[in-house]
């Protein structure tokens, strides 16, 4: 019988490759699992074979006779969920993993490859330990056995050198906390700590993000604090963002790219309940996302406006005494939480995006009042997305002055790598 979570996981995966997000593929394939343990063993499997794959093709390609890129869809995905298995997880004999691949393979569409497989998965578990990694440039080294594209490994030895950038490429690699944030419109943070305990959820502080728990025992998918809003889950970089700049109670606040909610939450418990929060987003699903936040959470003075992705923003002029624009970005700040952004991101992107992420500052900065705030924040890592295009803003709204920054980066803070900027338009 093959193991539930490695099947389930073999189907994410299939999907994945089939267009699906990660997120999504993880979802759909634990709908029918009861069990938690399978359910997280699951996660573990997707992730960490999406995470570790250049790394995966590299070993699996020392003990093929055949190039890991030209094997069968089919055959490469069940070889990458074992050898990952088989070199990154100790809890399950490398007998088993081998089985379950085999057996995987005979009820598919590869029977005719289970013998190849067979043979694979168990030479590299045979292999000598500690692993070897190719020789030659230092990027190409660090980007194999850290599982990191090369373009990107090579801009961060450009700009930190090796020590700083083995920190990063190893952080990225290590599972992600689960982090909550407290709503603090109806409950603190010791509250909220005091009602997860209660329901048997353990938790710690957030050293830096003042409403964050960090959740260190399961159950908080089934919590009741959860369901009625209570709380949401949010990394704890994500949660600095909602506390830059000034937000005067009663105030009035545009979070402009507000899905799935989690700053609009903050946003509602600083302008308190004389002020407004005005949250929008562009696309009809993520707004859906967004409803579904405000509804559970009880944020009776948070307004939502669907936006056009071009055209002018639907307010008056300097209508809103903090603007907050979380924009679109290429993620590169949060591998750690979302493997597959590091094989779906190129170079290009970042060209691409930072004109986007322009004409946004653009389309926001009439909005912001006189002696108002215009906080810009991505969840990239990149000069690009972040100094660069807050520096060609500056350069034709003379109106505007920086008067903070902000970033969050991992060999530093252990936390994902967040940026913001705070810009304060004159009186």
């Amino acid at each position: 019988m093959i193991a539930p979570a490695r099947r389930a996981a073999a189907e994410a995966l299939r999907a994945m490759d089939a267009g699906t997000d990660l997120p999504t593929a993880v979802h759909r394939a634990r709908a029918a699992m009861t069990d938690r343990r399978d359910q997280a063993l699951l996660t573990e499997l997707v992730s960490g074979t999406i995470r570790m794959q250049a790394a995966l093709d590299y070993q699996l390609g020392r003990h093929s006779a055949r190039a890991v890129e030209t094997l069968d869809p089919e055959v490469r995905r069940l070889l990458r969920l074992g050898s990952f298995q088989l070199l990154y997880l100790t809890r399950v004999p490398p007998s088993a993993v081998v089985n379950d691949a085999v057996r995987l393979a005979r009820t598919g569409q590869v029977s005719s490859a289970a013998g190849y497989i067979n043979a694979v998965l168990r030479a590299l578990a045979r292999a000598p330990r500690p692993l070897t990694w190719p020789d030659g440039p230092l990027a190409t080294r660090l980007a194999t056995e850290y599982s990191h594209p090369q373009w990107l490994v090579e801009r961060w030895l450009g700009r930190m050198g090796e020590a700083r950038t083995r920190t990063w490429l190893a952080f990225n690699n290590t599972p992600p906390a689960l982090t909550v944030l407290a709503n603090r419109s109806h409950v603190s943070r010791e509250q909220l700590a005091v009602q997860l305990s209660a329901e048997g959820i353990t938790t710690t502080p957030t050293l830096r993000a003042p409403d964050g728990l960090h959740v260190t025992a399961p159950g908080l998918a089934q919590s009741a604090a959860l369901a009625d809003g209570l709380c949401a889950i949010q990394e704890e970089a994500s949660q600095l963002v909602a506390h830059l700049g000034a937000v005067p109670e009663g105030g009035r606040v545009l979070d402009l790219c507000a899905a799935p909610g989690g700053k609009t939450l903050t946003l509602a418990a600083r302008v308190g309940p004389a002020g407004l929060v005005v949250a929008c987003d562009v696309r009809p699903r993520r707004l859906r996302v967004l409803r579904d936040t405000v509804r559970r959470c009880h944020l009776s003075r948070v307004r939502l406006v669907q936006v056009p992705a071009d055209t002018t923003l639907p307010f008056a002029d300097e209508a809103f005494s903090l603007v907050l624009v979380d924009a679109p970005c290429s993620g590169l700040g949060t591998l750690r939480r979302d493997p597959d952004i590091r094989w779906k991101v190129v170079p290009a992107d970042l060209v691409r995006l930072a004109g986007v992420q322009r004409r946004l500052l653009e389309r926001t900065a009439r909005l912001v009042a006189r002696g108002g705030q215009l906080v810009y924040a991505t969840c990239s890592s990149e000069p690009d997305e972040n100094e660069q295009v807050v520096d060609a803003f500056l350069a034709t709204h003379p109106e505007f002055t920086p008067t903070d920054t902000h970033r969050t980066c991992p060999p530093d803070d252990q936390l994902e790598a967040f940026a913001g900027a705070v810009l304060t338009r004159a009186l």
